[in-house]
């Protein structure tokens, strides 16, 4: 059975402030923002959410497929995902077009500023949830993507009776919200960090009660607090693993959503997918960029039994590693 990944796939433009962008915004003068700020560097990284949850998937031992559309510019980052294990069978190259960029200032305090060009990514609505009839899919994974191919995605998934995993994080903002709320109230499982899930509640009335009746689970990370796993009437907190340095934290979230799906698609207990999230999230951050954290399953599982016990259920992660 795959998990399939469908949402972004971009290039990440990363830069680094080496300041506080707190220090020159004057709350007073909010209504006529004005600032640019000279960088100390800027790396052209791999980037986007499908395919960033699907790298960390394949590090796993996991040959998910992810399915978007791209520019003609795509073809080297292909071969990359091809050579991770990641099937690249459903992605679409849009003749004329650029692949989606994403443009993120970081400053001392890991605070972004960030912008995003959708370029190929507004073509991802022509392509169907019905297009994959040759996969056997049990999870499509809908992460922010074109706001309207998410709708259709969602719906599609529901008529076909296929489970989804509803991450509409920053795209809250963007869809509809009768269409944010049907797209909750259908999903298999939804994941969003602490403030979107705040602006998800806001803008579809839903409550979190409303949402865990019909929701098989919650995730919702909280950066350096953790995260919270809330299936049924259990909730699971979930620590973070100290990074040995922090780096970037562009994509720890996309880390965690496929070291966390890893372990849920091995049916691990919640406990144990959670914590193969964090670890997978603190790889990412102690690395600049979202696809070049690596390790082996041998050292993933090392680390992961220095800061919990897994009773030698992560054994299986080591077969044919």
């Amino acid at each position: 059975m795959t998990i399939v990944c469908t949402g972004s796939i971009a290039f990440d433009y990363l830069m680094t402030f080496p300041g506080y962008f707190r220090d020159h915004i004057l709350p007073e003068r909010i209504q006529s923002l004005s600032l640019s700020f000279l960088v100390d560097s800027m790396v052209r990284q791999k980037g986007g959410t499908a395919p960033n949850i699907a790298y960390t998937l394949a590090l796993l031992g996991e040959h998910p497929v992810v399915m978007g559309t791209v520019g003609e510019d795509f073809e080297d980052y292909r071969a990359w995902l091809n050579s991770k294990g990641v099937n690249t069978d459903y992605i679409k190259v849009i003749p004329g077009e650029y692949t989606a960029s994403f443009f993120a200032n970081t400053d001392l305090a890991n605070v972004q500023i960030s912008s995003f060009y959708t370029g190929a990514m507004a073509h991802a609505k022509e392509l169907s949830i019905r297009d994959l009839a040759s996969v056997d899919t049990d999870l499509v994974v809908i992460s922010p993507n074109d706001p309207m191919a998410m709708q259709i995605y969602a719906e599609e998934c529901t008529q076909l009776n296929i489970p989804y995993l509803y991450d509409p994080s920053q795209q809250v903002v963007r869809i509809d919200p009768e269409k944010l709320r049907q797209g909750v109230e259908s999903a298999y499982s939804l994941f969003l960090n602490d403030y979107e899930f705040q602006l998800l509640q806001k803008h579809t009335g839903l409550s979190l009660e409303d949402i865990l009746s019909k929701v098989k689970f919650l995730v919702i990370t909280c950066g350096e607090q953790g995260s919270t796993i809330y299936t049924g009437s259990e909730i699971y907190p979930i620590k973070v693993i100290p990074p040995e340095k922090i780096v970037d934290p562009t994509g720890v979230g996309d880390a965690f959503r496929g070291g966390f799906l890893r372990g849920y698609h091995l049916g691990f207990e919640w406990q144990t997918c959670g914590q193969m999230g964090a670890l997978a999230a603190t790889y990412c951050l102690e690395q600049s960029g979202t696809q070049n954290h690596r390790f082996s399953r041998v050292e993933f599982v090392s680390r992961y039994r220095k800061h919990f016990e897994d009773h030698g259920v992560l054994d299986v992660l080591l077969e044919n590693s």
